[in-house]
């Protein structure tokens, strides 16, 4: 009776060693694929970038670019996407945001965006873009970063590297910037041709007689016609 029931114990403990066998052998074959294994779902690059100055906390900063496999090009617009909340200890304001080897100029809604304490963050985010930058120096391409720099006029300067998104995927739903209308874009018109009026002569001849009953004509610069007799005794 021992010895079997020593032999119900041996085998039980090879049955449950093979079952967790079984179950490790999945495990290690799927840590054999590694991060290269194929995959359906996509992993945005970036969530945007953010930091903290000054209790002036700067989330999810991103430009949306063109749609994948195309470029944004020179002289075009884009949208810069932000989020900004202020838990610092006094009120402040975001009075400008640059990018100068990218942009000409980056326009903020009303000029400039306050910033109370501990107020709701302000989010300047889709689908519409509120913050635009205008007149790109450079192409840009969704997947790369460019320097971007926030000016408050209490927390002062930060720069971040903030991604380029294409306009695909979670994106898709957004709106692009508008395109700027260029200077000096020519404006249709009708414009009327105004005939020139006639030329008025400006003297009228007049006419003067003589006994001799020669006729001498004359212009009077009024442009009225007169004639003056003249007697010889």
């Amino acid at each position: 009776m021992i010895r079997a029931s020593s032999g119900k114990t041996r085998a039980g403990r090879l049955l449950l060693g093979a079952g967790v066998l079984a179950l490790l052998i999945p495990a290690v074959a799927g840590c054999e694929a590694g991060a290269d294994a194929p995959t359906q779902e996509f992993h945005a690059a970036s969530a945007g970038a953010q930091t903290v100055v000054d209790g002036i906390r700067i989330t999810n900063a991103f430009v949306l670019g063109a749609p994948s496999g195309s470029t944004l090009p020179t002289g075009s617009s884009a949208g810069l996407f932000v989020s900004l909340y202020n838990g610092g200890n006094s009120s402040d304001t975001l009075q400008s945001v640059t990018a100068p080897k990218w942009a000409g100029s980056i326009s903020l809604p009303g000029g400039s965006v306050a910033l109370p304490v501990n107020a709701a963050p302000v989010d300047l985010t889709g689908p519409e873009p509120q913050v635009v930058l205008e007149n790109l120096s450079q192409p840009l391409v969704g997947g790369t970063y460019i320097p971007v720099t926030f000016d408050f006029a209490h927390a002062g300067t930060v720069q971040l590297q903030v991604p380029v998104e294409a306009q695909s995927y979670n994106w898709s739903t957004y709106s692009p910037a508008p395109t700027a209308t260029p200077t000096g874009a020519a404006v249709n018109s009708t414009q009327t041709a105004t005939p020139l009026s006639s030329a008025t002569p400006s003297g009228t001849a007049s006419t003067t007689s003589t006994p001799s009953g020669t006729a001498s004509a004359t212009a009077t610069p009024s442009g009225t016609a007169s004639a003056t007799p003249t007697a010889t005794p």
